[in-house]
C-alpha cells in the first residue's frame, strides 16, 4: 500500500471536510481572493464562461466553486430523445451493470444495492446502465438533468470520505459504495432513474435545487426522505444539485429503457451532450 493510499484509511476525513466547508466560507476579502487565484492558476479554470467572469467578485471561495455559467454556456443535445450529459469532467467508468454489480476500476467493483443502501432500490437496474463522471476542481460544479424526472425519494447514506481522484478509485476497493452520498431516485417516463452525488475527502458538500444543503451535517445513520406528492419534477437539462467542491456523480438507468453511447475512460464530459438513448 502506497503512502498517500494508507493516509486515505488514517486520515480524520469528516474532520478534515468541516474545517474545509469553514474556510471555502471565508469572506476574508485577501484570502478567499488569494485561495480564488491559487486554484484558477493551478486548474486553468476558464473564467470567460462564467456569468460573473471576475473572480475577486465573488463573496467567498464556495460561491466562486459553485458559480454559474453564462446563458448559452452549455446547451442541450437537440435530438430530444438522447439523454444528457449531466456534469462537466471526466467519464471514470460507463457501461452495463453486470450480475449487479457496478466497475469501478481493474479489479475493482461494487454492488448497486450497496452502493444505493437497499436491494430492493437496485432491482430496478439489475443489468442495466451506468455512468459514472469524475469532477476535478477546475469543472462547473452544478449537476444537471439526464432526462425530465419527478423526484421519489432521497437516501442520504452515510460513510468515508476517501478521495475520489483517479488514484483512490484504482486503489481503494468499493470505494463508491462506501463514501458518504445523497442517492437521489426519479420517476421518468421510461421508468425509475437515479442520480448519485458522492462525498469525496475535502469536497464532501452536496446541495440539491429542492432541498439546500444536504451534506453536511454528515449523517450517522441513514436518513431517507419521501418526495412522493411534493410535485418536484425537474426538466431535462434543468440543474439538480450542485458540489460544494467537486467530486463525482452516479447515474443508473434500467435495462431495456435506454441505451447509453460508449465512452472510454478518462473521456471529457460537458453538460448537455448526449450520453445516449431513450428507447422508445
Amino acid at each position: 500500500m502506497s503512502p498517500r493510499v494508507f493516509l486515505q484509511y488514517v486520515l480524520p476525513h469528516r474532520l478534515l471536510s468541516r474545517m474545509a466547508h469553514g474556510v471555502a466560507r471565508a469572506r476574508a476579502t485577501w484570502f478567499k481572493n488569494w485561495l480564488i487565484g491559487l486554484v484558477v492558476r493551478r486548474f486553468n479554470v476558464d473564467m470567460a464562461e462564467a456569468a460573473d467572469p471576475v473572480a475577486t467578485n465573488y463573496l467567498h471561495f464556495n460561491a466562486f466553486f459553485t458559480r454559474e455559467l453564462k446563458p448559452g454556456a452549455r446547451t442541450a443535445d437537440a435530438d430530444p430523445c438522447t439523454l444528457l450529459m449531466p456534469a462537466d469532467g471526466k467519464i471514470s467508468q460507463a457501461g452495463r451493470i453486470e450480475a449487479g454489480r457496478i466497475f469501478q476500476a481493474k479489479g475493482q467493483s461494487f454492488t448497486a444495492a450497496e452502493l444505493l443502501g437497499s436491494e430492493a432500490m437496485a432491482a430496478p437496474y439489475a443489468d442495466g446502465w451506468f455512468a459514472n463522471i469524475y469532477l476535478s476542481p477546475r469543472d462547473y460544479h452544478r449537476v444537471h438533468m439526464p432526462w425530465t424526472g419527478t423526484l421519489v425519494e432521497t437516501l442520504h447514506v452515510p460513510g468515508r470520505l476517501f478521495t475520489v481522484a483517479p488514484w483512490g478509485v484504482q486503489a481503494i476497493p468499493r470505494l463508491f459504495a462506501r463514501n458518504e452520498r445523497l442517492v437521489c431516485h426519479f420517476d421518468t417516463d421510461f421508468g425509475p432513474m437515479c442520480s448519485v452525488m458522492v462525498g469525496a475527502l475535502l469536497v464532501s458538500g452536496v446541495e440539491s435545487v429542492w432541498n439546500g444543503e444536504e451534506i453536511p451535517p454528515y449523517a450517522h445513520k441513514p436518513v431517507r426522505r419521501d418526495w412522493r406528492g411534493q410535485g418536484i419534477t425537474l426538466a431535462r437539462f434543468a440543474e439538480m444539485a450542485r458540489f460544494n467542491y467537486g467530486s463525482t456523480v452516479i447515474l443508473l438507468f434500467p435495462r431495456d429503457a435506454v441505451a447509453l453511447d460508449a465512452f472510454a475512460t478518462e473521456t471529457r464530459t460537458r453538460v448537455g451532450q448526449r450520453l445516449g438513448r431513450v428507447l422508445r
